[in-house]
Parts: C-alpha cells; structure tokens; sequence
C-alpha cells in the first residue's frame, strides 16, 4: 500500500507518501513541505484572511496533484490550529473538497498530540523512559508526556509562533522587556504543564517541528556538519544557549544571513528559541532532542496498525 497525508498546518502544508504493511515495516518515498502562512493577517480574528485562504487551496492543490501522480492507494489530510480556530475554517475544508474530492479532517488539540506522539514512538519505537514531547506550530503548541511507550498526559496550549507574532508585535530586534513579556504569559498560560511536572519531573524533552528542525540546522551549518539528520537529533546545550544568545538579539535582516535557516521561519524563529529555553530552564529538563517524525508520521502509524480506515 502506498499511502499520501496532507498536514496543513498554520505555517506550512506538509506531503509525506510512504509504502507500508498492514501491521509491518514502512518506507518513505516523499516527505516535502511548502510555506504558506495560512494564519497570516487573520489569527488575532479568528478567520483565514482572504489571501492566505487561496494560498491554502492553491498550496493543497499542488500537493494534492504531486500524491496523484505517485499513484497512491489513500491520501489522508488533516488541518491543525489555523483551520479549527477561524470561522471560516469550514469554508475552507468544503472548498477543498469541491477541487479535489479530500475530505480534510479538522483535528483537536488533543487528538494533534496524540498523533505527535504517535509518530514520534514510530521513529523511537522504545519510549520507556519517561519523556516531554513538544511540538511549536504556527497557531497552538501541543505538549505531550509520555512513559513505557503510552501517553500519561497531553495538552494543547494555544502558543503558536504566528499567533505569537500577531498578538505582540514585537520590535525587530527583539526587546528585552518584550521577551520578559513572553516569559510571563508562558509561566501562566502553562500552569496545568507545570502541575503535572512538579508531580512527574522530566529530564528530557523532545521537540518535534519545523522550528526546532531549524534549530539543528543552524547548529549543524555553523559546525560545518553536512550529514543528514536521522530520526533523532540530540541537542548539545552550549550549542543550543550559544543559538539563542544570538537570536535574541538579531534583526529580521541578519536572521535572513543566517546559514541553515530557511526563509519562511526568519520571523518565527526567535520566539521558539525563547520558548524552548523557558521550558528548559523553568523545567529542568537536561536532554534536546528533535524528533523528525510527528503529526503526519504518526497519521501513518495508524495505518499500519488499521486504526484509520483506508
């Protein structure tokens, strides 16, 4: 079986085709991404903004085309923050429909962590110790704990990088007061995470998104390391403290310079590294690691274990 899902997440729409057995191995034969920003102009209102909208469709459409043309058996499309949260949201998944046939299934908060943690035990396959999964999308953040391979907990947290960006507004470069202004609205806004850690304290934390994609890349193109990133991507800590120290204080401009980030997270990329080093040091978790399966890997898990009917 050849299977397409279709992510469409508040920043970017994610491809992922793969070739897999019932109940048995799989293998990726695409996994490509496109920015479209469908959260831009349009979070703060809770709606898709007209140009963001047809950005969306067009964006869909072509990836919709590119999983045609690798004969696949299913496509399974699932929308995240950006399309549950707008009123027009619904306007959306019908006019994908009417072009395509795809019916996109407009996934909760907490059925988009339980997908995250299913991809990322895909890539692991051995979650026995206990672990922090994290997950920065453009409209909502999705956290996940988890121990002997089942979720304990998980919730999720309406702190995207776009929402972020549209609420604040803030200064390029970034201010300190600004930042401190972040550091307070995640400390309250992240009570219920941080009642269960104080009960479950957890040393490691797994991060799985284009952001923290980003984050190794940057590290990887300052060190000069070439190689491709597996499944797993461990962080060392001076090199992720050193990244932030430059982020914070960087301009648009110079981010647009930087090796190993890509165009489309130039504005979003300070706030997850600011995120990021509040949960680490508000939590004490000691191990980084960036898991590059999550919510579309973890889609494919189920259908390989029959959970989604094909």
């Amino acid at each position: 079986m050849i299977a397409a899902v279709i992510d469409c997440g508040t920043n970017t729409f994610n491809l992922l085709i793969a070739e897999y057995q019932v109940n048995g191995k799989h293998r990726i034969i695409l996994n490509t991404k496109k920015s479209v920003k469908l959260g831009e102009g349009g979070l703060a209102d809770n709606k898709i903004a007209p140009q963001a909208f047809q950005r969306g469709i067009k964006t869909f459409t072509e990836l919709y085309a590119i999983a045609r043309d690798y004969k696949v058996d299913t496509i399974k499309a699932v929308a995240t923050s950006a399309v549950r949260s707008s009123m027009n949201g619904p306007d959306f998944v019908k006019k994908i429909f009417d072009k395509t046939g795809v019916i996109i299934q407009v996934l909760n908060g907490d059925t988009e962590a339980q997908y995250i943690f299913k991809g990322v035990n895909l890539a692991l396959e051995d979650l026995n110790n206990p672990v922090l999964v994290m997950d920065i999308g453009g409209g909502s953040t999705e956290f996940i704990m988890a121990e002997d391979n089942q979720v304990i907990w998980k919730k999720s947290f309406e702190l995207g990088a776009a929402r972020f960006l549209q609420e604040l507004k803030p200064s390029d470069p970034i201010i300190p007061e600004e930042i401190e202004k972040a550091k307070n609205h995640f400390k309250d806004t992240l009570q219920p995470l941080a009642m269960r850690l104080k009960k479950y304290p957890i040393q490691t934390l797994i991060g799985c998104s284009g952001s923290f994609e980003s984050l190794a890349d940057m590290i990887k193109a300052e060190k000069g390391d070439n190689t491709t990133i597996g499944k797993l991507y461990r962080f060392d800590n001076d090199d992720l403290k050193e990244l932030y120290r430059k982020l914070i204080v960087s301009s648009e401009k110079e981010r647009k310079n930087m090796p190993g980030l890509v165009d489309y997270r130039v504005d979003t990329i300070v706030y997850a590294a600011i995120l990021i080093r509040h949960i680490m040091k508000r939590f004490k978790t000691e191990k980084l690691y960036y898991s590059t399966y999550a919510l579309k890997e973890g889609i494919l898990a189920d259908l390989i274990y029959q959970k989604i009917a094909v």
